[in-house]
């Protein structure tokens, strides 16, 4: 006879007894009617369900209100399902692909036969609203592979994903009114709790990401839970626009991407490539202080050094296709571009015999590296096939990774902290399922990486799975100007390379013995480093980064050859000077250089021409400036261009 009541356990320890086949509605308004009523979902031993779904006997059990993390991506799939609602009432033989929860809102792709425009999304979210005004339950049903295929006998993109299902995989269809999907859940109650939402922008997306598939029409929407989000969210999108590297870029002539040359690979133009410059002597001259040597490896290496280090098969996918033999080679024989450089820099150590008094053996490289990143995904400099990485491995002792993990650690708060002034926070990423090497080492790795953290006293979250496929790693997220998250520097501890490369020193005792390797970047990459700068600092640089330091303006004719020899001056003492000698008016002049974003700008007017002084005016002042002798102001800047300060002095 089956049990009469259930029970579950509550976050704070205690036990409720409830009718079998209770639900975590039920639950909910058990405790009391306030919770009931701010009751979104239910956390069942750690899985988020439906409020509406029966609960097991025994389960750990904690109602999911919207103060819950998880409870943004319950309404947003919830969001997702009322568009495709929406656009099926609009669009009645569209067909329906994926429609996900993502990253500060949701998307849907449809297969329709022609891209939605601006005013299509106009209507397709009043007929949101119409379907949030109706307050469908979300209905969840468990059927068989056949009952499915019926269901969705028009559409074939539905059909695809029910043959990809498992043999034993539970199939579960949810009802929204009119509107019926085969999902997985979970959703909220109803539609009615659907309140703020906005449709973003629309987009092409081939099917399965696959480019070889047919192309629909993503649909990019956001939903909150309260108005205030929902607008502060939309202000940011609106001076995230205002900030996009990609606009920047081409309004302060930065970089380009050029068709003859190719997608994924960026052109630096002289201004970028001073950015870059001034980047790499920043990390070039940080990092020799700190014991390391500079390195530098060819572009193309024999494809027998992938396999050797285990890149190939695992990484094929993210590397161009081979290249024939060099010439006189045996036609065997197959090159590849590269798209990483610890393999050379580990032939590199294994060149010499090392003692463990060598050790830390510090290799650096800033160099070009090539990933066959998909044409999809890429997205100005954030995202490219050709990327300039401040590459470093690092071949030392087990017991010396975790003073090693701390120098790591005080270079990226140097950097990130005191230099860019960035609030950042470190992810430890653990074993994916696609590795080299045994569990065993596995579990050694993340314990040294774990306890150099704790040890630190750092504050670190666990990124489950997310690690190299050689090693766990330390990744270090920041946040830019106006809140968003960007992936910044990576520490990876590695045990499995050394090995397959049989790499070696001799000990105190005299016998050989395995080193460890630490694989890090502080950048990244200097492309997506530089598109973040360009929108954090939405184009102004501070005044050691940026490519024009000073604009010296002279207000008339009259006053050129006094401007000439202000800039000689500025030259001479080491800064980026340029001098507008056009005929427009001063005012002109002066919009001109703050539309470029100059830090300083050098005016130069009768009264300073014949004393030996400038009117300066700072970026950003308006009208304000002051006269000050010019030998005065190009110390004020040599100090700050020393010191990397944020902001022009004032």
């Amino acid at each position: 006879m089956a049990a009469a009541e259930i029970r579950v356990t509550l976050p704070d320890g205690s036990e409720r007894r409830l009718p079998t086949g209770a639900t975590g509605a039920d639950l909910a308004t058990a405790i009391g009617p306030g919770l009931a009523k701010a009751a979104l979902a239910v956390r069942v031993d750690g899985q988020v369900r439906d409020l509406a779904r029966p609960l097991p006997d025994g389960a750990k059990v904690t109602i999911v209100t919207d103060k819950d993390p998880a409870a943004l991506d319950v309404l947003r799939h919830s969001s997702a399902h009322v568009l495709a609602t929406a656009v099926r009432q609009l669009f009645p033989r569209a067909k329906i692909g994926f429609g996900p929860p993502i990253e500060d809102g949701f998307y849907y792709d449809f297969e329709v036969p022609a891209p939605f425009a601006p005013e299509d999304l106009e209507r397709i979210e009043a007929k949101m609203r119409e379907v949030t005004a109706a307050d469908y339950p979300f209905v969840r049903e468990e059927v068989d592979r056949a009952a499915a295929q019926r269901r969705f006998a028009d559409d074939p993109l539905k059909l695809e994903r029910i043959e990809d299902l498992g043999p034993d995989e539970v199939i579960s269809l949810y009802t929204d009114g009119p509107f019926v999907d085969l999902c997985r859940g979970p959703h909220v109650p109803s539609t009615g709790r659907i309140k703020h939402f906005k449709l973003l922008h629309a987009a092409g997306a081939y099917w399965r990401g696959d480019e070889r598939r047919q192309m629909l029409q993503r649909i990019y929407g956001t939903a909150w839970f309260t108005k205030e989000d929902l607008d502060a969210y939309l202000r940011r999108l609106e001076e995230a626009r205002k900030r996009d590297h990609r606009l920047l870029g081409k309004q302060l002539d930065l970089f380009s991407i050029e068709e003859d040359v190719g997608p994924g690979l960026i052109c630096w133009h002289p201004k970028g490539a001073m950015i870059q410059f001034q980047l790499r002597r920043f990390i070039e001259d940080t990092i020799l202080e700190r014991g390391y040597s500079l390195v530098y490896t060819p572009n193309i290496t024999r494809e027998e050094l992938f396999l050797r280090s285990g890149h190939l098969p695992l990484y094929a996918a993210n590397q161009f296709p081979p290249m024939a033999a060099g010439e006189g080679e045996s036609e065997s024989v197959r090159y590849r571009v590269k798209p990483m450089n610890c393999p050379m820099h580990i032939l590199i150590y294994a060149s010499q015999q090392r003692s463990y008094r060598d050790l830390p053996v510090r290799l650096a490289e800033i160099a070009n590296v090539y990933r066959n990143e998909r044409s999809g995904t890429l997205h100005g400099m954030l995202r490219v096939r050709g990327l300039t990485m401040d590459d470093a491995h690092i071949f030392l002792r087990e017991d010396q990774i975790e003073q090693e993990i701390f120098q790591l650690l005080d270079i990226v708060e140097l950097v990130l902290g005191k230099t860019f002034g960035l609030s950042y926070r470190l992810d430890l990423a653990t074993r994916p399922d696609k590795k080299l090497g045994s569990d065993a080492t596995w579990d050694q790795a993340e314990r040294a990486l774990e306890e150099a953290l704790k040890h630190r006293g750092a504050t670190y979250r666990i990124d489950q799975g997310g690690g190299a496929f050689y090693g766990p790693k330390i990744d270090i997220k920041f946040s830019d100007a106006i809140g968003r998250e960007w992936q910044g520097a990576t520490i990876q501890l590695d045990f499995e390379q050394p090995e397959r490369f049989g790499l070696e020193y001799t000990g105190e005792d005299n016998r050989p013995h395995r080193p460890v390797m630490i694989h890090r970047a502080i950048f990244g990459t200097l492309e997506r480093f530089v598109g973040f700068l360009i929108e954090h600092f939405a184009g102004a640089f501070p005044l050691w980064l940026a490519p024009e330091q000073v604009r010296v303006l002279p207000i008339s004719d009259d006053q050129l050859p006094a401007a000439r020899e202000v800039q000689s001056q500025l030259r001479a003492a080491g800064l980026r000077a340029h001098l507008d000698e056009r005929n427009e008016t001063l005012n002109y002049k002066i919009r001109d250089a703050e539309t470029h974003k100059v830090p300083y700008m050098a005016v130069v007017g009768q009264r300073e021409a014949g004393a030996g002084t400038v009117a300066v005016r700072v970026r950003g002042s308006g009208k304000k400036q002051e006269v000050v002798p010019l030998e005065q102001f190009v110390k004020r800047l040599q100090a700050e261009n020393r010191t990397r300060a944020l902001s022009p002095l004032t």
